[in-house]
């Protein structure tokens, strides 16, 4: 997760990080990517049944409920884990998450606990009862997808009127006083339209916005043509970058970031670099505060069946279940290879991203983008659009 907001437009300088000490658990939720100790946050997969059908749905979410989902009892007991284990933030996801019958239980548990609890949604059930409801909660933020405009948006959803309901949603949050923030994910069908995305966060005061790079997962494993080219990539990176500065001089400042490509990071870096600007330093601190990529370490995910991944894209390999083993004993056993080299992934990458200068700032990018473009866990990401010249 790369801060655009925070890296390139000043929003955070390192001594707000430090002073928090850097520990998860006094950091602000804002500034968590910048801790020192990586507590994961965790992605719960409440449910794989969803009300929509997205054509990139990591989770290959359906319109029936699995058969072995997590009883309430099982959800509560992994709650009571995580927050034992220092867990910051429990971001609910599915499927739909609204459509668990005990998601407010859940989220109502987690806040009592004292970890921040969001939602990723879709947005089209959040109406202003419920809306009501999870500001009783205690729900700290709500994330809802939007993939374009209208059009766009309701052929990757699957709906007729997809969009024109996730805006109601966005309405409704507001009108209860939960902070809400859009969720994007780039590809060649719609990333023309992210100005209109800017548009939108701008006219309708939607405080905070996130892009996210294509991952091939689910669903998301058909999109493969979908892939932006390098220079491509490099113009979208860059439109965000000026659109979120134009809204900062305009005195309305936005959180945008972008996420799953770390080599935002260094390219941000580079850019204030050649821009002589005097931020370039600080983001460099900021950056290996931030240390890249972190499946496996600083983030983590629970299936609907108590399956445990190193994020939410990692379907296909589980380190253990819940129902056996705590999370938090499955999380810290080095006994499994894997999970021992995403602790230090950085020693296993191979090919430019070995040799790469920002290794230390990127962690290797993304590892499931690339196994599932080269079969190969360690091989370099291949959506990294540094040039050869920049990461030498």
């Amino acid at each position: 997760m790369i801060g655009i907001s925070k890296l390139y437009c000043g929003a955070v300088e390192a001594a707000d990080v430090l002073r928090y000490g850097r520990h998860s658990g006094a950091l602000p939720s804002h500034l968590l990517q910048f801790s020192a100790d990586k507590r994961p946050v965790v992605v719960w997969n409440v449910t794989r049944r969803c009300n929509l059908k997205c054509v990139h749905c990591y989770a290959q979410a359906t319109a029936g409920v699995a058969e072995d989902e997590l009883s309430l009892a099982e959800g509560l007991a992994l709650l009571d884990d995580l927050k034992a284990f220092g867990v910051p933030v429990v971001l609910f996801s599915g499927g739909e998450p609204l459509m668990h019958p005990d998601l407010l239980t859940l989220v109502e548990h987690a806040v009592a606990a004292g970890m921040r609890a969001v939602i990723s949604t879709n947005g089209v059930l959040i109406d202003r009862e419920v809306a009501g409801r999870l500001k009783q909660c205690g729900l700290s933020y709500v994330g809802i997808s939007l993939d374009g405009a209208p059009a766009t948006h309701d052929r990757f959803r699957g709906q007729a009127g997809a969009f024109d309901a996730a805006l109601a949603g966005v309405r409704h949050c507001q009108e209860a006083g939960i902070k809400v923030g859009l969720r994007f994910t780039i590809n060649r069908h719609n990333y023309r339209e992210i100005p209109a995305i800017f548009d939108l966060i701008d006219t309708l005061e939607i405080p905070r916005v996130c892009f996210y790079h294509l991952v091939y997962s689910g669903r998301g494993s058909r999109l493969k043509e979908a892939a932006l080219s390098h220079e491509e990539t490099r113009g979208v990176v860059d439109l965000i970058i000026d659109r979120t500065a134009d809204l900062f001089a305009r005195g309305i400042p936005k959180e945008v970031l972008t996420v799953d490509n770390h080599a935002d990071g260094p390219y941000i870096y580079l850019r204030l670099k050649r821009e002589n600007n005097p931020r370039a330093e600080e983001v460099l601190k900021l950056l290996q505060m931030n240390e890249g990529n972190s499946s496996g370490r600083g983030i983590g995910c629970v299936s609907w069946d108590g399956r445990v991944h190193a994020d939410q894209f990692w379907r296909h390999y589980s380190f253990g279940n819940i129902r056996e083993r705590p999370f938090s004993q499955i999380w810290t056993d080095l006994s499994n290879p894997l999970m021992a080299k995403l602790k230090d992934k950085k020693r296993f990458v191979t090919g430019r991203c070995a040799a790469c200068r920002w290794l230390d700032v990127c962690a290797g990018n993304f590892r499931v983008r690339a196994e599932a473009l080269t079969g190969d866990l360690w091989a370099p990401d291949p959506d990294c659009y540094l040039t050869d010249a920049e990461i030498a």
